[in-house]
């Protein structure tokens, strides 16, 4: 694993976190934070995940 997909994969957790946290509480901005932390999470992780890949081939 390189440190993208490890950053990623953390951003995701704690986006989903702080989303559950905003729906819990009934606060739509900080669930849409959440949200958007998770999604950005996930794509840091896939960009990530391709680095590797691409390394792996060469």
């Amino acid at each position: 694993m390189n440190k993208d997909q490890i950053k990623g994969r953390i951003e995701e957790m704690k986006g989903k976190a702080k989303e559950v946290a905003g729906n819990v509480v009934g606060n739509k901005s900080v669930q849409a934070k959440g949200v958007a932390q998770k999604v950005a999470g996930k794509a840091q992780a896939g960009y990530g995940d391709v680095k590797s890949a691409a390394k792996d081939k060469t």
